[in-house]
């Protein structure tokens, strides 16, 4: 593992400064970038050493080099997802190194904002390096989408018009030599860190869009997610990228990968028998197990002389005595249950929790489904519009509060009555009812708003230190709202179905029943028989 990490993160500063060569990340101004700086060079692997590199992405390797396609030929976006520690950014760049294949690295990690990332693919694209000789500044500034696109379009066409006379040099001088074609490929790492920034949203749009923008298909764009692709979902007409999902490793993915570059394989082995299934159950990360593991072994072989003996069973269940002490803390210190209010929780509900009863504190311990304020918002938001016709939306959501009060109070005739039921057993028949994205959303607005409103009027004498901290929680619950759509589905609180032939956008259908909705809405304090339509 150290030396597989060691050289990837080398790889990953260089292409995310661009002011480095592989070989070596100081800045060397007597050596003026070529286009070989946009490959590996003569570092290029064969396949197998890229597969036993990472075990347990085979599959992922192969789907990626799949889509990657033949030399030269023209791909549609990819979008490389999953969480984190997962080989994503790693596997990408092995395999560019792999194929030979000219590409420009930036990652919106150390990118932070719109003008320094343009302006490092910019820097990679004209073959400028940053030193002392012209004062560490970028080749062209860059400010605005519209500016991005013609320069890097006219960067672009003169990066090709090189690769082309060099593919044609390189088969004179080096015949076996892999090819570098004539396709530069864009590679952004960590774009879901985009959302944070000012204006993300335009920023994501314009990069997603950035294909059909340009319209080279000498440029293959990678885009490398912590996120997945609904989160980015948009009515701008862009082509969705071609998802690629790197999953979390399994248990045996991880024994491998630590079993790797071990002096003494089956002495580690057994440490990892000792230690892997529990401290998987907390996290799979491998850069966190990677931490934990080296000091744990270090422990594991302190009652041993020599370290490269075979341990017998007697032996293995002595020095599993010996770490049994110091694996507990181990996995205090990786899952920390944090005592803070959690970071969706606004001032709303934890004045709420204070104002219950004994009585009803003990029932709200009960139905905390560790959700943030917005997604219970959202459940709600979800079930109203699976009960609640469409058609009545305007009248229920009104300016009023609500449908109107004297027609609910109307005294209804045996005869309406008889109507009455027969309907709400058709529509207990029928089920929850389909609603699409954006209905959800606005109802979700308008509860949201009330629900906070309703807090602000039941506590007008708290103290005004308290206030400016609620407006500054109250403007957070917005944020997020189609990652909550997803965890929604993914928990089947909500389902997909299917799309409707005249909208074209997906539709969505609770799956929550109505005494589920009223619990989540009583630990909010919010009034869902106020706007559920009863027939």
């Amino acid at each position: 593992m150290p030396k597989e990490e060691s050289s990837k993160v080398t790889r990953r500063s260089t292409r995310s400064s661009a002011s480095a060569t592989v070989e070596n990340p100081e800045p060397i101004e007597s050596h003026p970038p070529t286009i070989d700086d946009l490959t590996f060079g003569d570092e290029s692997i064969t396949l197998d050493a890229v597969l036993s590199d990472f075990p347990g992405r085979r599959s992922q390797i192969f789907d990626f080099i799949r889509l990657m396609g033949p030399l030269d030929c023209p791909t549609l976006p990819i979008m490389i997802y999953g969480g984190a520690s997962t080989g994503k950014t790693s596997v990408v760049l092995q395999v560019l190194r792999h194929l030979n294949r000219p590409f420009v690295y930036s990652s919106c990690r150390t990118c932070y904002n719109p003008r320094i990332l343009f302006e490092s693919i910019l820097n990679q694209l004209l073959l400028h390096r940053k030193c002392s000789s012209n004062g560490y500044s970028s080749a062209k500034r860059c400010d605005k989408p519209s500016d991005f696109v013609n320069l890097v379009r006219e960067a672009l066409s003169n990066v090709i018009k090189t690769l082309e006379s060099a593919s044609g040099t390189s088969r004179l001088n080096k015949p076996d030599e892999k090819p570098m074609g004539k396709m530069v490929y864009l590679i952004l790492d960590n774009v879901d860190l985009i959302k944070d920034w000012d204006k993300g949203s335009m920023i994501l749009q314009f990069l997603f869009s950035l294909d059909s923008v340009l319209k080279m298909p000498q440029l293959g764009i990678v885009l490398i997610s912590g996120l997945p692709p609904d989160v980015y979902y948009s009515n701008m007409g862009y082509t969705d990228p071609i998802p690629l999902l790197f999953p979390e490793y399994s248990e045996e993915d991880l024994r491998q990968i630590f079993l790797r570059n071990q002096a003494n394989p089956k002495l580690y082995s057994a440490f990892l028998d000792a230690v892997l299934r529990s401290f998987c159950r907390v996290t799979r990360r491998v850069e966190e197990l990677s931490t934990t593991f080296s000091s744990l072994f270090r422990k594991y072989c302190e009652p041993l002389d020599d370290l490269g003996i075979s341990p017998n069973e007697d032996m293995k269940r002595r020095l599993y005595s010996h770490l049994k002490p110091f694996i507990a803390p181990c996995l205090n210190d990786i899952f920390r249950v944090s005592t803070h209010p959690h970071d969706g929780e606004t001032r709303g509900e934890r004045r709420q929790k204070v104002s219950y009863s004994s009585e009803n504190r003990e029932e709200l311990k009960i139905l905390d489904f560790h959700m943030s304020t917005s997604a219970k918002y959202l459940l709600i938001a979800a079930f109203l519009a699976s009960r609640n016709p469409a058609t009545l939306d305007a009248s229920m959501f009104d300016s009023t509060g609500g449908m109107d009060n004297r027609k609910r109070k109307r005294k209804a005739s045996e005869k309406s009555m008889e109507k009455k039921e027969i309907a709400e057993q058709e529509a207990v028949m029928k089920g929850p009812g389909s609603f699409p994205l954006e209905r959800l959303m606005a109802i979700f607005q308008c509860i949201a708003s009330v629900g906070d409103s309703s807090f602000g009027e039941e506590n007008e004498g708290e103290e005004e230190e308290d206030a400016t901290g609620y407006d500054r929680e109250n403007n957070n619950l917005m944020s997020d709202i189609l990652l909550q759509v997803s965890s929604l589905c993914d928990a089947n609180f909500l389902i997909k179905s299917g799309s409707c032939p005249l909208e074209g956008s997906i539709r969505y259908r609770s799956m929550v029943s109505e005494d589920l909705a009223l619990k989540v809405a009583k630990s909010l304090s919010f009034p869902l028989a106020k706007y559920l339509y009863r027939r």
